[in-house]
């Protein structure tokens, strides 16, 4: 949700640190932007990131590396 316009999501993510984030998508429903209106796959998690990349004003790679590592925490692997 934190790619829809008016989700409001893009304020309450300012005060999380990333370490505290992890990136899902709602399969098969609520296909992010640009994907709207068409069935949800996780590979638009890559839009999610992106987005989150862009609001914490850091690099796709680092967003993708911090969250990953988050998710291997979460389900210890």
């Amino acid at each position: 949700m934190v790619t829809f316009k008016n989700a409001g999501l893009a304020e309450a993510i300012a005060d999380i640190d990333l370490k505290h984030i992890v990136l899902e998508t709602d399969a098969p429903y609520l296909a992010p932007v640009p994907f709207r209106g068409k069935r949800n796959e996780s590979f638009y998690v890559i839009e999610v990131a992106k987005k989150l990349a862009e609001l914490k004003k850091l690099g796709l790679a680092q967003v993708a590396e911090i969250t990953t590592e988050n998710s291997k925490l979460v389900y210890g692997i």
